[in-house]
């Protein structure tokens, strides 16, 4: 089994209650949690579906996907050592360790861990 899990996926919208009413309604996929007029987690199964406006979106514009891993830290080196980059991070936000980077083709990743306290 892989060590890193892709967990979420995180798309950008202009208007969240449009998208959230879009995947609700339409899609069927229940409101797992909202934060505001910037971000929502939709349960997509397996996989968590983020909405996300440029005020919470790790890079807006683009769909990026969220990668739980247990080293945040080596996972960002090896992808900067092997063709990608890193945006930002690696770092601690709230209840996670996280690093924004993307891939050699430049697509959007975000790693992130649980911190323990």
């Amino acid at each position: 089994m892989s060590e890193h899990n892709v967990r979420m996926i995180v798309l950008s919208t202009d208007n969240l209650d449009e998208s959230v009413r879009f995947y609700c309604e339409t899609l069927g996929m229940p409101l797992k949690f909202r934060d505001g007029d910037h971000f929502a987690a939709l349960d997509g199964g397996t996989i968590t579906v983020a909405l996300a406006t440029a005020v919470d979106h790790p890079m807006p514009g683009q769909v990026v996907v969220g990668i739980r891993t247990a080293d945040v830290d080596s996972a960002a080196k090896a992808v900067e050592a092997n063709g990608g980059g890193i945006v930002g991070g690696p770092y601690d936000h709230g209840h996670e360790r996280r690093a924004v980077v993307y891939d050699n083709n430049g697509n959007g990743l975000v790693f992130y861990s649980p911190l323990t306290r």
